[in-house]
């Protein structure tokens, strides 16, 4: 876990406005994905590796905070 020490917030920040929020037009992929997983319309690998790929950074960040406060 050591990796997650070398990582700047400010960086982990900004890739999870960029990532997390991309595309901005015409709608997010963590809005619509999340639709979907709530539908059950999920179903495709694509679908599910998209959803992955920009929640990440996210999940980064978040084990990053829970291992700074400890």
């Amino acid at each position: 876990m050591h990796f997650l020490d070398k990582i700047p917030f400010p960086i982990l920040i900004f890739l999870c406005l960029l990532l997390g929020f991309a595309p901005f037009v015409p709608e997010p992929h963590l809005v619509e994905k999340t639709r979907m997983l709530l539908q059950g319309t999920l179903k495709k690998p694509l679908d599910i590796f998209d959803l992955f790929y920009h929640l990440f950074p996210f999940i980064i960040l978040i084990l990053k905070l829970i291992r700074f406060r400890s």
